[in-house]
């Protein structure tokens, strides 16, 4: 006998291989009909009891039923448990509960393969995305932001992809933080294959994470459905380069939808690279950042110490009183000029000159010479 618990898991698996992600018939099945319900259902050939009135329901309920060949089965569930797969479905303790945002379009269950706990690595997290043809401007940026925001604790996410994703999960991995790449195929052949050793790198630091169930091959539309996961699995997303035809544009417009905080990295403005992140910046609403310093003060928490903001180059006359920086402008660089002029052209009295000239000689930026005073050369 089955307990009930089980009896759900291999249910909601079983959904994984018979529904698409974010299937909006599915999505609305599951309000008021069990998973395992459904299961049965389509094992029977009728119609979920309870299922109401849903458009496009009997279409689905074939196209569901044709793919039911493809369901795990418990032993299947406990080989793939021995290969370091696991099933996350809704209630278990490690369920991120921001996939909630996605309402009738959040996943029946995720399969992850990786050492971290997705609930908790979520509640502080960011995700970095962008073009796969990064340049190396935004290859830069994005290696450091990531980089920095795991040194301070943040879980970067991203896509596992070409360009900017990789550069997002490298920098959090150099800094020993944590990763999480959300998949557009099963977490056993994650892709590109390419990445192989990254991946490997992200499940050992860690988690990979997938609608798809092991064995799944990426499809075309998957790219754009895992991407409502990407953003919703975070609490901001920061787009580090895209063009107008980007993909991570989709992730951003997740987050926009979402509700969640919105940003992109500046770039050159004659880079078609950045043109999506310009566009995020003017049309969007999305906040202009240039580091993990303004992503984090966009996204931290009450109380958490920001790293502090670095100024402009700061020169030894900046910490001059206004006096003493109106004599030294007055004071020429070569050929010497008397007090009784520099006080004429400084526009203070003779008195103030001789304070200032003492205390401008002091500091190193001014020197007697044979008609007065004049700049030292190394000021």
């Amino acid at each position: 006998m089955i307990a009930a618990a089980d009896e759900d898991r291999l249910a909601r698996a079983a959904l994984t291989c018979v529904a698409e992600p974010g299937d909006a018939a599915m999505g609305t099945l599951l309000r008021t009909c069990a998973p395992a319900e459904i299961i049965a259902a389509l094992t029977e050939g009728r119609t979920p009891a309870g299922s109401g009135r849903i458009a496009g329901l009997d279409r689905a309920l074939r196209r569901w039923a044709a793919r039911l060949g493809t369901a795990p089965t418990t032993i299947t569930l406990d080989a793939w448990h021995r290969d370091g797969i696991r099933l996350l479905c809704p209630g278990d303790p490690g369920w991120p509960g921001q996939l909630d945002v996605l309402g009738d379009a959040r996943p029946w269950a995720l399969w992850l393969r990786g050492s971290a706990d997705l609930r908790y690595a979520c509640l502080r997290s960011v995700s970095i995305v962008g073009t796969r043809a990064a340049t190396s401007y935004g290859e830069h940026v994005c290696l450091e932001m990531s980089a920095a925001l795991a040194e301070r604790g943040w879980a970067v996410v991203s896509g596992g992809a070409f360009g900017i994703d990789k550069c997002a999960h490298r920098g959090a991995l150099t800094a020993e933080g944590i990763t999480i790449a959300v998949l557009p195929s099963g977490v056993d052949e994650p892709y590109p294959l390419a990445h192989h050793v990254l991946f490997d790198a992200i499940a050992a630091h860690g988690v990979l994470v997938s609608e798809w169930p092991p064995g799944r091959p990426p499809t075309r539309p998957g790219f754009l459905v895992r991407n409502r996961v990407i953003a919703a699995l975070s609490r901001g997303t920061v787009v580090v380069e895209a063009a107008l035809r980007s993909g991570a544009l989709n992730t951003a417009r997740h987050a926009r939808d979402q509700c969640r905080p919105l940003m992109a990295v500046p770039g050159p403005v004659t880079s078609p690279a950045s043109a999506g992140c310009h566009q995020i910046i003017r049309d969007w609403g999305g906040v202009c950042v240039t580091g993990a310093r303004d992503v984090l003060e966009h996204l931290a928490f009450p109380g958490d110490d920001l790293p502090a903001r670095l100024s402009g180059p700061v020169l030894p006359r900046d910490a001059l009183d206004p006096d003493s920086r109106r004599v030294l402008e007055a004071v020429p660089a070569r050929a010497g000029r008397g007090p009784a002029r520099i006080a004429v052209s400084a526009g203070v009295d003779f008195d103030t000159v001789l304070r200032c000239l003492g205390g401008l000689a002091a500091g190193g930026f001014v020197e007697r010479c044979n008609r007065g005073w004049r700049l030292r050369k190394q000021a």
